[in-house]
């Protein structure tokens, strides 16, 4: 089993920076002040399996939730909620289908009267969609893919929300072939075997621009592209599982990221097409990194500038401890310790099964 190190190149992987979990592995406010909106989305956040949803219920009755001595005639004052952020309160991203109803939880200071949303681009803030109104339904996600944030409207009055975006989706059902608009995917077993085989709801799509863009407090898009041979080939395409995002953002928690912010994490694989995955020695060939909800990193999770065996012990019994507590993000965990490796590195998923191995 060869490990997948870091690369120079953020697109190239070479065979002695490849890492997989192994085909045949080891077993081992105030009510008038403040007004919350959670603006439902059904199913889009995760993808065919709606297991280990993270959202809030909508408002049954908006009505109720507005007191008539508090509509003042104020600026939107607009912010999310801590939910907004997932369980780890550090997923800086959402993600949805186009057209889908959106949850999105903000808190509105003033009134709830007259209020409108629009989706505006999270490059240059251009509006992407007409305005709509902002009340107890759902927001509705906009059509084309590409990565939102939420502009809050009354009057004359915006408020951009920054953080979380939106990513919409391009639908698996828009694949082509091995292909999405020009960028090779490959096959999933799904296409070739059909029933007992899953694939993402739909992929991500990524331009040079967008790949310094935070899906989580510690981690860029780019951590998650395929380090494939298509480098010149734009726009690139990701399969995104916000559960491993509050996973591992769970982790880095509990290692202490709180506490000491600097936490270094070295991502040495997200994301990985079919095509790629069958290229790479030893490669489970179902495995998860191709739907979205693995990495392969490395973290020095004691701060001494170093990553060494001590970190990743440390990195594993932190997973076992966000596991415990949260039943529903269970998945497999790979210890890599060979001298072919620049240093040791871990597998993570959260394929819904506990897994355990060493490689």
């Amino acid at each position: 089993m060869n490990p997948e190190q870091r690369p120079v190149n953020r697109f190239e992987e070479t065979a002695t920076n490849r890492l997989e979990e192994p085909a045949a592995a080891n077993r081992f406010g105030m009510i008038g002040a403040v007004l919350c909106f959670a603006l439902a989305t059904i199913g889009a956040v995760q993808f065919l399996r709606p297991e280990g949803d993270l959202s809030t219920a909508p408002l049954a009755n908006l009505a109720n939730a507005i007191s008539p001595a508090n509509a003042r005639t104020l600026p939107p004052s607009a912010s999310p909620t801590l939910d907004a952020f997932g369980r780890s309160g550090a997923v800086k991203v959402r993600l949805a289908l186009p057209g889908d109803r959106v949850e999105f939880p903000i808190a509105i200071a003033g009134g709830g009267d007259s209020l409108s949303y629009q989706w505006v681009s999270a490059l240059d803030s251009t509006p992407a969609e007409p305005k709509r109104d902002l009340t107890a339904a759902p927001t509705i996600a906009p059509m084309h893919p590409g990565f939102y944030q939420l502009s809050v409207i009354r009057g004359g009055t915006r408020e951009i929300l920054a953080e979380p975006s939106l990513a919409v989706m391009v639908p698996f059902s828009r694949k082509l072939g091995d292909q999405v608009n020009g960028y090779r995917i490959g096959w999933y077993l799904a296409e070739r075997l059909g029933a007992g085989y899953d694939h993402p709801a739909g992929f991500v799509e990524v331009r040079p621009e967008m790949l310094d863009l935070s899906i989580t407090k510690h981690l860029k898009l780019a951590d998650f592209v395929t380090h494939d041979d298509q480098k010149e080939v734009w726009p690139k395409y990701v399969a995104l599982n916000p559960r491993l995002l509050d996973k591992l953002e769970l982790i880095f928690t509990d290692l202490g990221s709180r506490v000491r912010p600097g936490l270094v994490v070295d991502m040495h694989s997200g994301f990985r097409s079919p095509l790629h995955n069958a290229q790479v020695e030893n490669a489970a060939r179902d495995s998860r990194h191709m739907y979205g909800d693995a990495a392969d990193l490395a973290i020095d999770a004691d701060g001494d500038g170093r990553i060494t065996m001590t970190d990743e012990l440390l990195v594993m019994l932190a997973v076992e401890r966000v596991e415990e507590r949260n039943p529903d993000l269970v998945g497999g965990l790979g210890l890599y310790t060979s001298r072919r490796f620049r240093t040791p590195y871990v597998h993570i998923d959260a394929r819904g099964k506990r897994t355990r191995w060493q490689g």
